[in-house]
């Protein structure tokens, strides 16, 4: 009979639940990854993702060794190559580049993992080293994390745990059945408590049918609905005087420019009844406790930071900060008191200032020449933790980038993704199963440590390995590259006056708890310059920017192109997280297939039947898929469920095809859910 483990570790993906994760492990082998049932936030629960993690970590297709292209870059022909003679081709190649300019290399990572050491723990030390160009990592939160720094001081919020004791939720752009599980344990706890619960979202979710109430309101428009709401809170004084006068900075001001937006001029902005702004101000301003649980979806148009920003004004307008169950959360990573300089060492930039990239507009970066405003030609790019051939937006162009024949890619990844098809070596990183890592979060406020279950399976390293070994290849000889991953962790929380998380409570649970008040702003105390919440922001006005919050139009406003009559918004299927996930079967045969939910009015009037497969387009590209007919969608919006690889699309794309580089207003984030298409019936299919 083999021996039995059990090894803790922690969810690694894009989710703010961020779980403490059991892995059972018989004879070298894991057998079986569930939630932690000691851990309170996870409380023994996982969703249909992560709960076949052994699936993935075990995948036949997991790659396994270096691999070296053979073939046309995009045709994904590779051949087994030593792991030696990958990192001595690759740096070689880096050292001819660096020697002429090392701002010509680029990293490119998100969040495919959220730990500190896996994500940029020694790869941030290797580029830090190297000067090579920095990146913008903004293609999810940047809005509105920007928005609450303004605002509130930081990326800070109520505990997520009480919103079971709220009396009114208010969950707005968030899917949070989907896409934040735990959260919707407290949300049920609290309706079995006779809570109130709104949904704000133009598509309506699996939570939406599960909400009192849905207000489906045009993408981009929800700083009009907030502003509406302040409106109803000053003229029916449901107002907290107190809270206003001691806790808040720009009152008259916000006061004066909510006045702007009566019910009626919101409404006819978001498409939504006067009477639904009416009544949602009234219990928002009549019921104590009240909670808002506002999530990404929201930012990530042209207004995202001004929208986020207006949002966030409105706890403080009614006192709510001052119960436990009151306020508001969109995330919580502020919280964390992280090293992230011990773990990354921007001193090893040793005073040089390199350019800056944004991810969103790898597209566009890619295809541009050597110029004096734009520095070198991107001549080499690195790839870990992300995939941006499928997720990153106008995808079309940066399939174009990566075909480049003079750039050097290197990918390191678990699968042979659609960004891995483009690379000149792929290399295999370890999965979360098998390596070390440390863990904050962004929607509750524990920290947790992965200790690897098992060993590397094949050849595969972890990312921090790979770049220790490009490190001494490219000779860089400071110390710290020879940390290894269990000093890493106990660097992440490390602060020379003490540390603020106890590493031994890690070792021994797998998690510890920040301490923290219940009600962290009952009293203000925001981490604002003014220890206040900031409705007039000062910043902001000394960047040029207006101060107070504003509704701002779309890029691409509905009705502002004849020939492109639909707005899109690409939320997340259920079963991927972003593109992760996509390549497990169990969970793709869930999902089906690509498709596009169509309310029944747009559908008719493209004589599009149910099931049929359509053409959805615009000025930058086109997609195919299949059309649903669905009560999801309401009239004038379309909702293109991603992100699918593009290899797995009816003609080798995704909806990402169709989605713009623009930036949002604060934080240079995406505009994934700004985007005007049409829709037609595919005529190869129609004939």
């Amino acid at each position: 009979m083999k021996a039995s483990t059990q090894v803790r570790g922690a969810c690694p993906h894009d989710c703010p639940d961020t779980c403490s994760l059991i892995t059972t492990v018989e004879g070298g082998v894991a057998t079986r990854v569930q939630g932690n049932p000691d851990h309170p936030q996870t409380a023994g629960v996982l969703c249909t993702k992560v709960s076949r993690y052994t699936e993935r970590s075990y995948h036949p297709e997991r790659i396994l060794q270096p691999l070296k292209r053979v073939g046309p870059k995009g045709a994904g022909r590779f051949e087994p190559v030593s792991w030696d003679g990958a990192l001595d081709a690759i740096t070689t190649r880096l050292k001819e580049i660096a020697a002429r300019n090392p701002e010509a290399i680029a990293p490119y990572s998100y969040a495919g993992t959220m730990g500190l050491v896996q994500a940029e723990g020694m790869a941030a030390r290797f580029f830090n080293k190297l000067g090579a160009s920095l990146l913008e990592r903004t293609i999810c939160s940047a809005a509105g994390g920007e928005a609450l720094m303004q605002t509130l001081g930081g990326k800070v919020g109520m505990k997520v745990e009480y919103f079971a004791e709220s009396k009114l939720i208010v969950i707005w752009g968030s899917n949070s059945i989907a896409s934040n599980l735990h959260f919707w344990r407290h949300v049920q706890e609290a309706k079995r408590n006779g809570a109130r619960i709104v949904c704000i979202d133009p598509r309506k979710t699996e939570t939406a049918d599960k909400c009192h109430e849905h207000i489906a309101l045009r993408p981009g428009t929800d700083a009009a609905l907030a502003l509406a709401l302040i409106h109803e809170l000053i003229v029916h004084d449901w107002l907290d005087h107190d809270y206003i006068a001691r806790h808040t900075v720009g009152w008259e001001q916000l006061k004066a420019r909510a006045l702007l937006w009566p019910p009626a001029r919101a409404a006819a902005v978001c498409g939504v009844p006067v009477a639904q702004i009416i009544a949602l101000a009234r219990d928002y301003g009549t019921t104590t406790p009240a909670a808002i649980r506002l999530n990404y979806g929201m930012q990530r148009v042209r207004g995202g930071g001004n929208a986020a920003r207006a949002i966030a004004c409105l706890p403080a307008l009614t006192g709510a900060w001052r119960q436990r169950a009151g306020g508001l959360l969109l995330s919580s990573s502020g919280m964390f008191p992280i090293n992230k300089a011990a773990v990354q060492r921007p001193d090893l930039l040793a005073g040089r200032w390199p350019r800056t990239l944004n991810m969103i507009t790898i597209g566009d970066d890619l295809l541009r020449d050597s110029s004096q405003s734009f520095g070198p030609k991107i001549e080499a790019l690195i790839v870990y933790n992300s995939n941006p051939v499928a997720v990153a937006p106008e995808s079309g162009k940066v399939v174009q980038g990566f075909e480049r024949e003079d750039l050097f890619t290197v990918v390191l990844e678990h699968f042979q993704t659609d960004t891995a098809d483009y690379a000149d070596f792929i290399l295999p990183a370890t999965t979360q199963l098998e390596h070390w890592d440390i863990h904050a979060s962004y929607g509750h406020t524990d920290v947790l440590l992965n200790r690897p279950a098992i060993a590397p399976v094949g050849q595969a390293r972890p990312n921090s390995a790979i770049f220790r070994a490009l490190a001494a290849r490219m000779g860089f000889t400071e110390p710290c590259f020879l940390d290894d991953d269990e000093t890493l962790c106990r660097a992440a929380f490390s602060h020379p006056d003490g540390d603020k998380v106890d590493f031994q409570e890690l070792l021994d649970k797998g998690f510890a708890t920040l301490p923290m008040a219940d009600a962290p702003f009952a009293d203000g105390a925001f981490p604002t310059p003014s220890g206040k919440c900031e409705f007039f922001s000062a910043r902001l006005a000394a960047q040029g920017l207006d101060g107070l919050p504003d509704h701002l139009d779309n890029h691409e406003t509905a009705g502002s192109a004849s020939a492109f009559p639909l707005a899109m918004i690409s939320p997340p299927a259920r079963n991927f997280l972003n593109s992760t996930f996509v390549n497990v079967k169990s969970l793709r045969d869930i999902e089906g297939e690509p498709l596009l939910e169509i309310h029944a009015d747009d559908a008719a009037a493209r004589g599009i039947p149910d099931g049929a497969v359509v053409r959805v387009f615009n000025h930058r590209g086109s997609y195919r898929c299949k059309a649903e007919i669905s009560k999801r969608a309401r009239p004038g919006v379309v909702n293109g469920l991603g992100v699918w690889w593009r290899k797995l699309g009816l003609d080798g794309t995704n909806v990402n095809q169709l989605t713009s580089q623009q930036l949002t207003d604060l934080g240079r984030g995406p505009v994934f859910y700004d985007c005007l298409v049409e829709v037609q019936l595919d005529e190869a299919t129609a004939l």
